[in-house]
């Protein structure tokens, strides 16, 4: 019997722990590995930040559903791996070996690069429900004492998606409290372009994106490098082209939400053949590590080069569509070596993303996500939020009911399919 380690309980250790178990069913034994005992729905985390839903709504306790579907779950979390001797050294002191051990932790939030950043400090998150939590009580009092806002996406940040999502969400609350015109809303990126989201641009995403923040007077800077974080202000160098510093601005702000760019988590960090020199995880077309082959990762903690090289450094995301392909690819190959055959599924790189505006929205895919494509299309509409809210509820079932089957592909098509007949009929 083969002891199988998945390290994270997030949108990708969850399947992961299921897919697996569902190919390999008793013969072998799965066991998830996380730092605590809740699963928080990450993509909500913008509605909890303006109080549109509770932490209840978007995170609960997964012990029961876990161990219901026969997969043993730890949550005592990891604090150094030992790759050489297949060994987990947990927070408690304890240890666990294992003969696969499959990474999805997601990322360390580098929120020590710039100075004053962070929710411990002068700016929000909502890349967790505890930075969401913090951050809505900011909110509550903007919304009692109108003041301008910073919206954005930090130099090396590769998730654009919910800065955009936070920024437009922030707009629709404001008008919905008819005081929007007393809350100056600006929104500073790494990106060269607004609409480029780390892909380089998606269909006509800067066009679109572009019209938007117009309409409703959202001021923005591009290749944005921030320098510092205070209390009343941020401080922000624009590049031009040549990569010189074009201008420097000082920004009055009393509410800042501006993403981090990631790391690896402190736990795989400087383990020589492992990880890049940010921490990720190095995999192959297989998802498994050169150098230790009975490694796997998936998702945000793996290295993905960016799209394309900009003035101010983007990363690559990584949404949930590619994740889902990363968690197949790793069960199949996983249950090959179990079965004394070769390795023979990869993931495909392939970005779905939906946003949502509170009031509309957007859906962008990639396919695949580095250029050049077979798809690119870009999708602005009420639909997107529908969706949005859709895919909430889908997910959460399938983390409490044990559903192993992929879904996200069919559950994103089907969405797509809908919106693209809408565009294309919207466009006759």
């Amino acid at each position: 019997m083969a002891k199988i380690v998945i390290v994270g309980a997030g949108i990708g250790g969850i399947p992961m722990a299921y897919e697996l178990k569902s190919l390999v069913g008793s013969e072998h034994e799965i066991i998830l590995v996380s730092k605590g005992d809740k699963f928080n729905f990450v993509p909500s985390n913008p509605w909890v930040m303006v109080n549109w839903r509770t932490r209840q709504d978007v995170e609960f306790t997964i012990t029961d559903y876990i161990e219901k579907a026969g997969i043993r779950f730890i949550c005592t979390g990891v604090k150094k791996l030992h790759p050489k001797d297949n060994k987990l050294e947990l927070f408690d002191d304890s240890e666990i070996t294992y003969d696969y051990l499959v990474i999805a932790t997601g990322p360390k939030l580098a929120f020590d690069e710039i100075e004053g950043m962070g929710p411990h400090l002068n700016s929000h998150s909502v890349c967790t429900v505890d930075h969401a939590e913090k951050a809505s009580l900011a909110w509550n009092n903007l919304l009692q004492n109108p003041s301008p806002a910073i919206i954005g996406a930090a130099q090396g940040a590769s998730c654009f998606g919910p800065a955009y999502e936070t920024a437009l969400i922030m707009d629709t609350d404001l008008r919905n409290y008819g005081i929007r015109e007393q809350v100056p809303l600006t929104y500073i990126t790494s990106e060269p372009y607004i609409g480029h989201l780390g892909l380089g641009g998606v269909g006509e995403s800067q066009q679109l994106l572009e019209e938007e923040f117009k309409k409703r007077k959202i001021n923005w800077i591009t290749n944005a490098k921030i320098t510092k974080i205070t209390t009343e202000h941020v401080f922000v160098d624009e590049y031009s082209e040549e990569g010189a510093i074009k201008q420097t601005h000082t920004i009055a702000s009393k509410f800042n939400m501006i993403l981090p760019a990631f790391k690896g988590v402190d736990a795989f960090a400087g383990i020589d053949g492992l990880v890049n020199s940010r921490g990720f995880i190095i995999v192959d077309k297989h998802q498994a590590n050169p150098t230790y082959p009975n490694i796997y990762a998936l998702g945000v903690c793996i290295a993905i080069p960016p799209v394309e090289k900009t003035i101010v450094p983007t990363g690559a995301p990584k949404t949930g569509y590619m994740i889902e392909s990363m968690v197949t690819a790793i069960s199949h190959n996983i249950k090959a070596r179990l079965d004394g055959e070769d390795q023979h599924t990869q993931a495909t790189l392939n970005t779905v993303c939906f946003a949502d505006f509170g009031d509309s929205g957007i859906a962008f895919v990639a396919i695949p996500q580095f250029k050049p494509r077979q798809y690119d299309w870009f999708y602005g509409g009420k639909l997107v939020h529908y969706a949005k809210v859709a895919f909430e509820k889908y997910f959460t079932y399938k983390v409490k009911h044990g559903v192993s089957e992929p879904f996200y592909e069919k559950f994103v098509m089907n969405a797509l399919d809908i919106m693209k007949t809408k565009d294309d009929n919207d466009n006759k």
